[in-house]
């Protein structure tokens, strides 16, 4: 996996449905990379969405639930969080000021 961070989610998850505003603001403020577990078109058509409809990322990442948020160094996960979690997602990211109009906790 390359250095930066990844989301990966999935359409029928409304959590996921509900990061996508926090999705977009990150795609456009760092590195981003969004791999759609169930739509290739969601959460858009974006050259930063990736289609794993096969789920070769999400088995080889060994995830339980989306959205997960990762970030990686030197080809290697170095963190990880699960669900929405305001908090967590601008430590992970480095990024303030997400989602402030979300509540700052829904699980995944």
């Amino acid at each position: 996996m390359k250095d930066g961070v990844v989301v990966v989610v999935k359409s029928e998850c409304p959590t996921c449905q509900l990061v996508v505003p926090v999705l977009e603001q990150l795609a456009s403020d760092i590195d981003l990379m969004v791999f759609t577990q169930d739509d290739p078109t969601f959460p858009a058509e974006a050259q930063w969405v990736v289609d794993d409809t096969d789920l070769l990322v999400s088995w080889g990442l060994n995830l339980d639930a989306v959205p997960t948020l990762l970030r990686f160094e030197d080809g290697h996960e170095v963190e990880r969080t699960t669900g929405w979690q305001r908090a967590a997602w601008e430590g992970l990211t480095g990024q303030k000021g997400l989602g402030l109009d979300l509540p700052p906790f829904k699980p995944g």
